[in-house]
């Protein structure tokens, strides 16, 4: 992993284009090709970034770039939808790299990890027609619970929590963003499923259009228990 300081601006070019003036900004290149550009707030999530598989390379300086003052230009290119992050450095402040070695992945709680196998088990339980993808999609800032398709074909993120919480939808949003800079998945719709989800958390999935799922965990179970239930 390479953490670089440096006065930068960045400019994403592709299905969406966004700019980012000149400032002092920390820029996180990894060792999957992603690129993410953060600044000191806004917490965890990056103002800009470019999800793997990509190529990051050290382009040549145009003349009109020399006399703006930039000492060198990234171009990360996203290998599949051809999407671009350039990144004009004016300035480094500190430039270091760290091998971190194979991340073993996040321990879920243990109902957590028992609702994902249960959900995708039942998964019509998101509605009548849905069909499975995959559990564990990875994306560049961690695996979404579920990939799921509804009955159109569209893709369905799902996020599951024992206790639904609006960090959880914060983090379903951020998965989204990703998921939605990806033409073979492009629309991509949310489903937070919890066992019981808090007013705001509910609020604010809503008001994103985050479409909200109670999961009753015992009922989900209910086969496992040993009960012969008609219903």
């Amino acid at each position: 992993m390479r953490l670089v300081i440096a006065r930068c601006t960045v400019d994403y070019v592709g299905r969406l284009t966004a700019h980012l003036p000149e400032a002092t900004r920390l820029l996180i290149h990894k060792a999957d090709g992603s690129l993410l550009v953060h600044s000191d707030g806004g917490s965890y999530k990056p103002l800009n970034w470019m999800s793997p598989p990509a190529l990051l390379s050290v382009v040549e300086l145009t003349e009109e770039q020399q006399l703006a003052g930039v000492i060198e230009c990234w171009e990360v290119v996203h290998r599949k939808t051809g999407d671009k992050l350039r990144v004009n450095i004016f300035e480094w402040i500190s430039d270091e790299r760290y091998e971190l070695g194979t991340d073993p992945g996040l321990t879920k709680d243990g109902v957590e990890a028992h609702l994902q196998e249960l959900l995708a088990a039942q998964i019509d339980r998101l509605g009548d027609g849905h069909t499975l993808v995959r559990r564990e999609h990875m994306t560049a800032i961690g695996p979404v619970d579920i990939l799921a398709r509804d009955p159109e074909g569209k893709a369905v993120a799902v996020e599951i929590k024992r206790r639904g919480e609006i960090d959880g939808v914060e983090q379903l949003t951020r998965y989204l963003e990703l998921m939605n800079r990806d033409p073979l998945l492009y629309p991509v719709t949310g489903v937070f499923a919890a066992q019981e989800i808090k007013p705001q958390a509910r609020t604010l999935a809503e008001d994103r259009g985050i479409r909200c799922v109670v999961l009753d965990y015992q009922d989900m179970r209910g086969d496992e228990s040993g009960e012969l239930r008609l219903f």
